[in-house]
């Protein structure tokens, strides 16, 4: 199927208080045990969970890119006995509370969740649809009696298109001083896309009891690349890294702050047929500075890639493994603590409609094993979620199809999903 984001301190607290062949058999191998957590059935707990979970304190907490349309925030917690999950909040009206959520929530500094809308809140955008916006949530003040209470949100900024940016697709990340980051996939200027724009990085600081956007590096749609979707990591010495997914094959570019602004260096551009196309996820980094991630598209295999960016030798680019035609590996990968790599394929696996893949460093290179094959009505398909872990080595994520309810959703409204080693 189409990649669904493709078109035609105390001062901190205060700040920071279409997927087919749904009827066959899910395969798994090894000794892990997959379980479905949750089915969405597209009514009051939401539908089709594009972005993966996000743990904290033994909580879990992940978006829905559908509810009636519009999207909703949920909490998934074990109860001893098995997995319940809350909707804390219900994005009911686009044109204030912003739609079309595809990115992790943040845990901020306080327990407030942060997010974005790539569409909604205002705006010119989409022939009226809005240009997205930030989004804060937290419990309501005052008290509440009900089984579950709704959390209250807070629009931190709503994008414009012209200057500012527009469709913020990624999470945002805070620094150590409470400051937001992230990327817009269009607006800021420039003429990719008809006239859209190209995409920006941006800050967001607190300021006054509101927040203040400051655009950090406007793409031009050249060697800089265009359509920045995935989110922004930091490095010890405060750079960002992130990828540009438009303009030829993509880009991986780093910022660094210099003279009271930032200097983009572009560190690699994808070839497609070779090393693959359409970085869209936030990367990730080991220890030595090394930044790991996936394309969807390119690759021998027109499949997509994972690669490796190192620092060492002025910059070295490998292909950690090339996947199989119009697998489209999705999300964020993340390592366990034996340097094995784990993600998942929207397409791939035994029954093309998704899985969940393990990389394993062999000495020469990178072996690849699918640990479970997506089958669609009764565990998910098309899971664009990637992976988080936790402390424990179990695997989480969401598929946005599948599952159940197809009456509500055609395609199945989608699942949360564990694997256990």
């Amino acid at each position: 199927m189409p990649h669904p984001l493709q078109k035609a301190g105390s001062s901190i607290c205060r700040h920071a208080t279409a997927a087919c062949l749904f009827f066959v058999l899910a395969t798994t191998a090894q000794a892990q045990v997959f379980e479905v957590l949750h089915t969405f059935s597209g009514e009051g707990d939401g539908a089709n969970p594009y972005a993966g979970l996000t743990l904290s304190r033994g909580k879990y907490y992940g978006s829905t890119s559908g509810l009636f349309g519009y999207g909703s925030v949920f909490n998934l917690k074990n109860t001893g006995s098995g997995f319940e999950l809350s909707p804390l909040f219900k994005f009911n009206d686009p044109d204030n509370d912003g739609n079309d959520l595809y990115s992790k929530v943040t845990v901020g500094p306080c327990g407030a969740l942060y997010g974005t809308a790539a569409e909604g809140g205002g705006g010119t955008c989409d022939e009226g649809g809005g240009c997205g916006l930030v989004y804060k949530l937290q419990p309501a003040a005052s008290a509440c009696r009900a089984v579950m209470c709704p959390w209250t949100e807070t629009v931190l900024y709503r994008f414009a298109r012209t200057d500012d940016g527009a469709n913020p697709y990624s999470e945002v990340i805070f620094d150590s001083a409470g400051n937001l980051y992230g990327t817009t996939a269009y607006g800021g200027g420039g003429a990719c896309d008809g006239g859209l724009g190209c995409g920006v990085v941006y800050e967001l600081t607190p300021s006054n009891g509101g927040w203040t956007e400051t655009v950090l590096y406007t793409f031009t749609g050249g060697s800089d690349g265009a359509e920045p979707i995935g989110g922004l990591i930091f490095d010890q010495a405060g750079n960002l890294y992130g990828t540009s997914n438009g303009g030829d094959g993509g880009f991986i570019f780093k910022l660094s702050p210099s003279n009271g602004g930032w200097t983009e260096t572009t560190l690699y551009s994808f070839q497609a047929a070779t090393d693959g196309a359409g970085p869209d996820s936030t990367l990730i980094a080991d220890g030595s500075g090394n930044l790991y991630g996936v394309a969807y598209q390119g690759g021998v295999n027109n499949g997509g890639t994972a690669f490796e960016w190192s620092p060492s030798g002025g910059g070295t680019f490998t292909v950690l493994y090339s996947f199989p035609t119009n697998s489209v590996p999705s999300g964020s990968p993340i390592f366990d603590i034996a340097g094995n790599l784990y993600g998942t394929t929207a397409d791939g696996g035994a029954n093309h409609i998704g899985s969940i893949f393990k990389l394993s460093p062999n000495g020469s290179g990178w072996t690849e094993t699918d640990i479970h094959s997506f089958g669609g009505l009764g565990d998910g398909a098309n899971p664009y979620s990637g992976v988080t872990m936790d402390s424990e080595g179990r695997l989480y994520g969401t598929a946005l199809n599948g599952g159940a309810n197809l009456q509500i959703c055609a395609n199945g409204c989608g699942t949360v999903w564990e694997i256990t080693p």
